[in-house]
């Protein structure tokens, strides 16, 4: 598994799904969780064959060390690691896909280091802390209510983990949790829950910095452009909240599948391809933005 050196000198893994020669614009990939092993993304239904993939392993997840100081574990602080890792692949440019809190990261990224953004894709991002927009969640947990594993996920998310317990009780709480993060619990749904461990230290670590206060305006100076892949059926973000925050992007669009929650390459993966497929493409045959239709 391949390494590079962050500015404080530790060594971070990362995967590379497709084609290990990773030319012209790398596709840099962000796991959510938070603190979430990236195996969970698969190869974000076959994306990895038309797109090479980096995937870096976050500070403490993985096979990556827990960072010396707790705040270098932050999603804010940990866009100087995707910025050394963009160096050490030699890019001019990268495309970031971030999928939900791995979009907070990608987000603090786009705005620490605009110049080095060919394009942004964010899925099932959470927006709460970005926009105004009342969530829609809620009404989107009251229509599915009377399932009762959605029930039992939903008391859970509801409630609140044993953080006591360490890392099994968190990821018992997940795993608990999981139907109402799906549009539908059937086999792929639940075989897929099963993937990835959560590592709890990292995930605190993840919020430990807040984002600077004129964050907003930061994302409104993004030129890069943007696309923002939401589920219909999310009840985690919600649609209306995550609608807003491809609106606070200039050059934001946004693509809302149906019959899907929020894992949009496991749920709905031909949709999901055909929304993510030719926004790459244009991203990454022309990184530096210069053709007319994104001046």
């Amino acid at each position: 598994m391949p390494t590079f050196l962050a500015s404080d000198g530790a060594s971070l893994h990362y995967d590379v799904l497709g084609d290990e020669r990773v030319r012209g614009c790398p596709v840099i990939v962000l796991a959510g969780g938070a603190a979430r092993d990236p195996a969970y993304l698969g190869d974000l239904a076959g994306l990895a064959g038309s797109f090479p993939l980096v995937v870096p392993h976050l500070r403490g997840v993985g096979r990556s060390p827990a960072p010396g100081r707790v705040e270098d574990g932050s999603s804010w602080r940990q866009a100087e690691d995707v910025e050394a890792l963009r160096v050490h692949l030699g890019a001019e440019r990268v495309v970031v896909v971030g999928h939900s809190a791995g979009t907070r990261l990608a987000i603090a990224f786009a705005t620490q280091f605009p110049h080095a953004l060919a394009g942004l894709v964010l899925v099932t991002p959470p927006a709460g802390y970005l926009v105004d927009e009342p969530s829609d969640a809620g009404a989107l947990i009251d229509a599915r209510r009377g399932e009762p594993a959605f029930d039992a996920a939903v008391a859970a998310l509801e409630g609140a983990p044993d953080l006591a317990g360490g890392d099994d009780a968190f990821n018992a709480w997940q795993q608990t949790s999981a139907p109402a993060t799906y549009a539908s619990w059937g086999p792929v749904e639940q075989e897929h829950a099963g993937i990835g461990r959560w590592h709890l230290d990292a995930a605190r670590a993840f919020f430990t910095v807040e984002p600077p206060h004129d964050l907003p305006e930061r994302v409104r100076a993004v030129s890069a452009p943007v696309l923002v892949v939401a589920g219909a059926g999310d009840c985690l973000t919600g649609v209306a909240p995550v609608r807003a925050l491809a609106g606070l992007f200039s050059t934001g669009q946004i693509v809302v599948l149906e019959r899907c929650g929020h894992y949009p390459w496991v749920e709905q993966p031909e949709a999901f391809r055909a929304a993510v497929d030719p926004f790459l493409a244009a991203c990454v045959a022309d990184p530096a933005g210069t053709a007319a239709d994104r001046q």
